[in-house]
C-alpha cells in the first residue's frame, strides 16, 4: 500500500511545491492511518491543517479507499 500512497502523493506535490512546500511520507499504518510530514513553507503555514485534511487526505481517500485518515507528524 505504501507505493500506492506515494503515487497519490505525487499528484498533490506540484501544488505544494508551487507554494514552496512539500510532503514527505513517514508511515503507512496497518490501521489505515497515513503519517506525513509537511516540509518547507507548508511546515509552518497556518493553513497547513486545512491543506492536510481538505487536500492531501481527501485525495488519498479517493485514490485508496482503505485509508482512514492522514496525520501530520
Amino acid at each position: 500500500m505504501k507505493e500506492r500512497v506515494e503515487l497519490a502523493l505525487n499528484k498533490v506535490r506540484p501544488a505544494l511545491q508551487a507554494d514552496g512546500g512539500d510532503v514527505e511520507l513517514v508511515e503507512v499504518g496497518e490501521d489505515g492511518i497515513v503519517k506525513v510530514r509537511l516540509k518547507g513553507a507548508c511546515g509552518g503555514c497556518p493553513m497547513s491543517q486545512l491543506t492536510l485534511k481538505m487536500g492531501i487526505e481527501r485525495i488519498l481517500k479517493k485514490e485508496i479507499p482503505e485509508i482512514k485518515s492522514v496525520e501530520s507528524v
